[in-house]
């Protein structure tokens, strides 16, 4: 019996086709004892002989002698397919873990190089007040920003920096660069009076 697909990477429907058949021959099998057991119940072992010696007449000799040789090959063929429906399903699993594994390692690799390729933030926003400049920027809580306006990481002391742009640029669009998500996002910000205090909120 060739070996299920010839070499190549099993597939499930290769799978399923070796146990159809399986399947089948094991009804063979059975279909095969049964007509042994309808010859006087002879099985495989009875004898086919009398106790004279001679053929017995009561039951059909060449059937027997057929149906015992087909099981003896059915049982072997059986064997085989075991052995290759093993085989194959192993080879799925092993093939399955692989793949995940590969998975793992690309989604892994790709989250670690775009982390890589993030730019350092130097602030987070823990808030924004519904309505305020700042939120109709689409500014969010957790964001971190990584510019505001010329503000960045190389040259950022502390907030006041941030207040002294903000300050300089009430009415005027900033340019505003945060990571959300794990992703860069540009958000453009307009300081300017609202109903809340300062000019972002």
């Amino acid at each position: 019996m060739a070996a299920p697909g010839g070499g190549g990477p099993v597939t499930l429907s290769e799978v399923q086709r070796l146990v159809r058949r399986k399947d089948e021959v094991e009804a063979q099998i059975k279909a095969r004892y049964e007509l042994l057991e309808r010859q006087k119940g002879v099985g495989m072992h009875g004898p086919l002989v009398d106790a004279e010696g001679f053929p017995r007449d009561d039951i059909d000799l060449y059937q027997v002698r057929t149906a015992r040789h087909d099981i003896i090959c059915l049982q072997n063929d059986h064997k085989a397919l075991m052995k290759q429906v093993e085989e194959a399903l192993h080879q799925l699993h092993a093939r399955e873990k692989e793949k995940h594994a590969k998975d793992e390692a690309e989604a892994l690799a790709e989250a670690m190089s775009q982390n890589q390729g993030l730019p350092q933030a130097f602030a987070k926003v823990n808030a924004v007040t519904p309505g305020s400049p700042a939120s109709l920027s689409g500014l969010q809580v957790d964001d971190e920003i990584v510019e505001f306006g010329s503000v960045n990481v190389n040259n950022f002391q502390n907030l006041q920096n941030i207040a002294a742009v903000v300050q300089h640029s009430e009415g005027r669009p900033l340019s505003v660069t945060v990571i959300r998500s794990g992703k860069k996002v540009h958000v453009g910000l307009t300081p300017k009076r609202w109903a809340g205090k300062g000019l972002l909120g």
